[in-house]
């Protein structure tokens, strides 16, 4: 599966620039010039990570980026501000604000490339291949494995996948209805109440029958999250 990119543009000059750099570096790009339209994209097509100009239609890109960060669902979303403000504060503020990286204009694709594969390497490693590890848990993704610290923990397929999605995005909250998208997929009918079975699962096994803490935090008329807190907030 290709890391997916929401390009936050209002040059489509640029946007053209940009897309034609990161697909044929194996991304997949959905663009909007738009902040507002930005804010729902970024919950609706779960991107792996935001590119942000900061000025942009409707609402600045430093307001998205602070949005994002204190929303749940998106607190976790790596976010790469690309813009033309190069002053040292425009800088500061940017990555005070949320942003993981900070690239202004003009820029080389090359560079740009780079700089998002380095944010997905660091945030996101599910996207860079090899083991998934949050919180004592450790998966083998080639393998097919799960461990807690040490121990063999046995998942069915539903169960595995379910726990990927959690590893891929620690600490964020995810709804039934994302999670039914993500981990079954759009074009399956699957009531809500599944996931809550599903989580159930999940949580028995990699808490080792609860003589391990819980790792899965319940967060009320929201959904679920991976969370090495969650003992204290699980309901």
């Amino acid at each position: 599966m290709r890391p997916k990119v929401l390009l936050v543009e209002d040059d489509p000059n640029l946007v053209e620039l940009v897309r034609y750099n990161l697909e044929a570096a194996g991304f997949e790009i959905i663009t909007t010039p738009d902040g507002e339209e930005a804010l729902v994209l970024a919950t609706e097509d779960k991107p792996d990570i935001v590119i942000l100009d900061w000025m942009i239609e409707n609402l600045s890109g430093i307001e998205v980026c602070r949005r994002l960060r204190r929303a749940p669902p998106t607190a976790n979303l790596p976010i790469l501000m690309l813009t033309a403000r190069a002053e040292e504060a425009d800088r500061v503020r940017g990555l005070e604000t949320g942003a993981d990286d900070y690239l202004t204009k003009p820029f080389s694709p090359r560079e740009l490339v780079a700089r998002v594969r380095a944010v997905l390497r660091r945030l996101r490693p599910a996207l860079s291949g090899g083991t998934l590890d949050y919180a004592g848990i450790s998966m083998d993704t080639a393998a097919h494995k799960v461990t807690r610290d040490g121990q063999s923990i046995p998942l069915g397929p539903t169960e595995f996948r379910l726990l990927r999605h959690f590893l891929e995005h620690p600490g964020r909250v995810f709804s039934r209805e994302q999670l039914l998208d993500a981990v079954w997929g759009r074009d399956v009918y699957v009531e809500q109440r599944t996931v809550d079975v599903h989580i159930r699962r999940l949580r028995k096994a990699i808490n080792v029958d609860d003589t391990l803490p819980d790792v899965v935090r319940t967060v009320r008329s929201a959904g679920y999250a991976l969370d090495a807190g969650a003992e204290h907030l699980a309901a």
